[in-house]
């Protein structure tokens, strides 16, 4: 036990360098965030736990964005009641996570988030608790169930825009690493070590850059210098956490600028392995739409237009496809659709290892690549059947993103066959059967099969 406090007291005097050894109070009087910017559901969280004696914190990304004048998605709470305490306050409380303890307070399709604040690690080996930390060969941590005081929780936040505290006793703001500056400044800093940090947990790379485009922020040297030599790691994060990352980034209105900057720093070629050699080319067919189909994403999220996962990585997934379709009709000389289902198969198989995409998304991703050949092949009632096809909407957008960044020999055909479709759309009949789309290598028509069933002659009434 004396080994234990010895640590414990060890690690809080060795402060992370831009932490404040006493935070800067920030009065209600000073800052522009009011309660009327706090949904009903956060302050009865709040307030019942300051009214049992708890203290009680919005905390992080929402007191961030309220401060910048964005609108948050989620508010936060920070506590030192523990996930058993507060769910002994609210029937309505779910426990989570298994890396570090957390409280869901559920309204209905609405949940706060309740955290414990977070301590120092423990160096025990004491395999009997679960309120020690653990970390691989890596340095990620792999259990991180400590908790502590709000000063130790700001310690333990990774930058210092983040490491901001709103209290619902006063509606003053603790600011413990100097945030308040780095906002004003549009710095993103890392509190503490930033290598150390992002062994810790190597998502860290990916919410830096997150949060230098969301905020329109730059990365500090500190924070940008390691993740290069770094971004390996992400292979060691289970790919269902970053399917969740990988909407925040590219989901979210700003999957350009996200794109290009993980591009910049190896950490796209991590989540898509299968693009890497892609991204060599800026200026060839491949780069171009992906590069357009995050354009695309972004200006439908700015019109207020519903986007779905499955179209995203349909397109992202293009190219692979594609090559190894050719490597499968050359290898074993399967039809196009064989080879489609085939390909298929193997690059969504090779993705989900990255990135834990569901089969709710992967199903129809499928469907709108199976949908491109039936769609050029499509005559007679099979239009007006594919007209109706659930997934119709998704296939033509995607024709006509292939027309916009196809090259030169293959644009004309996908233009021609995207305005076919259009036309359809607005039902205007085809003049000819010239004009009905059809590949070079479509097979011919088929004869009426032999001995089909007879129709049966009305029966005359008595």
């Amino acid at each position: 036990m004396a080994d234990r406090m010895l640590n414990r007291q060890s690690a809080a005097a060795e402060l992370p360098a831009n932490i404040l050894s006493e935070p800067v109070i920030i009065p209600r009087d000073s800052h522009p965030i009011s309660r009327k910017q706090i949904p009903e559901h956060a302050l009865k969280v709040l307030y019942r736990l300051h009214n049992s004696g708890y203290d009680a914190y919005l905390v992080g990304g929402c007191v961030r964005d309220l401060l910048l004048g964005i609108e948050p998605k989620d508010f936060d709470v920070a506590t030192n009641a523990s996930p058993e305490q507060v769910r002994g306050l609210f029937r309505n409380c779910r426990l989570v996570g298994r890396r570090f303890r957390l409280a869901h307070v559920v309204f209905g399709r609405e949940v706060i988030e309740v955290a414990t604040f977070r301590g120092h690690h423990d160096s025990t080996d004491d395999e009997r608790t679960d309120k020690v930390s653990r970390q691989d060969k890596e340095g990620m941590l792999t259990r991180d169930n400590v908790y502590g005081s709000i000063e130790e929780d700001a310690q333990r936040r990774d930058f210092t825009v983040n490491a901001l505290y709103y209290n619902i006793a006063d509606f003053s703001i603790y600011d413990f690493a100097n945030g308040m500056q780095d906002i004003e400044a549009g710095i993103i800093r890392m509190i503490g070590d930033a290598e150390t940090r992002y062994r810790e947990d190597p998502v860290r790379m990916l919410r830096a850059i997150r949060f230098a485009t969301k905020l329109n922020m730059r990365l500090d040297k500190s924070v940008s210098g390691p993740i290069k030599e770094l971004a390996s790691l992400l292979q060691n994060i289970p790919a269902a956490r970053l399917f969740e990352e990988s909407l925040k980034l590219f989901a979210a209105g700003k999957g350009v600028a996200n794109f290009e900057m993980l591009s910049e720093y190896n950490l796209f070629q991590q989540l898509f392995p299968q693009l890497k050699s892609y991204l060599k080319a800026p200026n060839e067919a491949p780069y171009q739409m992906i590069h357009q189909t995050f354009a695309d994403t972004d200006q439908r999220i700015r019109n207020d237009q519903r986007i779905t996962p499955a179209y995203l990585f349909a397109a992202l997934l293009w190219w692979p496809l594609q090559a190894r379709m050719e490597q499968l009709k050359l290898e074993g000389g399967f039809s196009d659709m064989d080879a489609m289902n085939l390909a298929a198969a193997d690059v969504l198989g090779k993705q989900v290892q990255s990135i834990a995409v569901p089969k709710r998304f992967t199903i129809p991703a499928r469907e709108i690549w199976q949908m491109q050949q039936r769609m050029e092949r499509a005559k007679g009632k099979r239009v007006q059947t594919l007209l109706t096809h659930p997934r119709f909407r998704a296939a033509y957008d995607f024709m006509l993103l292939r027309a916009k960044t196809a090259t030169p020999a293959e644009r004309e055909h996908l233009e021609k066959q995207g305005e076919y479709w259009t036309r359809q759309q607005r039902g205007v009949e085809i003049p000819s059967a010239a004009d009905q789309p059809r590949s070079d290598n479509a097979p011919a028509k088929r004869r009426g099969r032999r001995g089909g069933r007879r129709r049966r002659k009305p029966q005359q009434s008595e």
